[in-house]
C-alpha cells in the first residue's frame, strides 16, 4: 500500500480492502484497528475542523483543476490533504471520508451538505449553520450523520407540512414587468394561517417582496444572494440563499423550488421566520 501511495503498482489487488481486512479478523482472530493504516474502519475518517475544511477545499481543487485540464476528476492525479490514497482504489467511499461531531468546524459541515445533499451553502451561511450543528452535537454528544444533519437543516430553514413552523408561508406569486421599469409583484402569504394577497413594486421581484413586507411592518433589507441549480437539466429545482437584515440582526433564510424566483422568495420568508421565531 505504500507503493500505491506513491503512485507505483505493486501488482496486487487492494481493490476491496474490507474483504481483506475481514479475512485477516478471521484467520488471526483478532480485530484490526480502526485507525490502522489503510485497513481500518475510521483510517480516512477526519472529525477535526481543520482537517475537514483541508479535505473539502482540495476535494473542491481537484475538481477545478481537472475540469481545465479537460480531464474527468477520476483520472486527474490524487492530491488531497490528509488523503495519501484515493479511497475508492480500496473500495471505500467518500461518504465516511468526513464525520461530524463537537470537534468538527464549518468546513466538515459543508462538505456533507454539499456531497450528500448537494446544497453549496455560501460561506457566511456555512459559519452560521455550523454553529446550529455545534450546538446539536454539544447537547446530545456523538456524531451526526447525513440524514441527522438534513433534519437539522430542515428545522431550522425548511419548514415542511409534516413539521410546519413560523409565521409566514408563501403560497403563491404572479409577477409583471416592462423592460427598464420596475417588476410589480402580487404575492399570497399565509400570516398565522390567515391568508393575505398583498401587491408592490420594486426593481426586481426581491427587492418588489421586500418593499411588500416593510409595507406590511416586517423590517428586512437583503444584503447578499447566492443560488445554485441542484442537478443538471431544465427540470432541476433551484436552491437559494439570502443573508437578510432583519430588524437590528442578520439571518440567513433558504429556499428551494423549481422556480428561481420562488426559490428566493421563500428563503426570505424562510430569514423572516427564524428571526421571529
Amino acid at each position: 500500500m505504500n507503493l500505491v501511495s506513491h503512485g507505483i503498482d505493486p501488482k496486487i489487488d487492494f481493490s476491496d480492502i474490507d474483504e481483506i481486512r475481514r479475512t485477516v479478523e478471521y484467520a488471526n482472530q483478532l480485530r484490526v484497528p480502526e485507525r490502522h493504516p489503510y485497513g481500518g474502519d475510521l483510517v480516512f475518517t477526519a472529525f477535526s475542523g481543520s482537517h475537514q475544511d483541508a479535505i473539502k477545499k482540495g476535494f473542491e481543487h481537484l475538481e477545478r483543476d481537472a475540469k481545465a485540464a479537460g480531464v474527468d476528476k477520476d483520472q486527474f492525479t490524487w492530491a488531497i490533504p490528509y488523503l495519501p490514497i484515493d479511497p475508492k482504489d480500496i473500495g471505500r467511499s467518500y461518504e465516511a471520508v468526513i464525520r461530524v461531531n463537537s470537534q468538527s468546524g464549518k468546513g466538515g459541515v459543508a462538505y456533507l451538505m454539499k456531497h450528500e445533499h448537494h446544497l453549496d451553502l455560501p460561506r457566511r451561511h456555512q459559519i452560521e449553520f455550523s454553529r446550529v450543528v455545534q450546538a446539536k452535537t454539544d447537547s446530545e454528544g456523538g456524531e451526526i450523520t447525513a440524514s441527522a444533519m438534513w433534519h437539522i437543516f430542515e428545522d431550522e430553514y425548511l419548514p415542511t407540512d409534516s413539521a410546519p413552523w413560523g409565521r409566514f408561508r408563501l403560497k403563491g406569486l404572479s409577477q409583471t414587468s416592462v423592460l427598464d421599469e420596475d417588476v410589480h409583484l402580487t404575492v399570497k402569504i399565509l400570516d398565522r394561517g390567515e391568508l393575505k394577497e398583498l401587491t408592490g413594486k420594486g426593481n426586481g421581484p426581491i427587492a418588489a417582496f421586500c418593499n411588500i413586507l416593510q409595507d406590511y411592518g416586517v423590517d428586512v433589507r437583503v444584503l447578499d444572494y447566492y443560488e445554485h441549480a441542484l442537478s443538471a437539466g431544465g427540470d432541476a429545482s433551484a436552491a437559494a440563499y439570502l443573508e437578510c437584515s432583519i430588524g437590528s440582526e442578520v439571518f440567513w433564510g433558504v429556499g428551494i423550488d423549481p422556480n428561481t424566483t420562488t426559490a428566493s422568495l421563500k428563503a426570505v420568508v424562510s430569514a423572516i421566520n427564524r428571526a421571529i421565531r
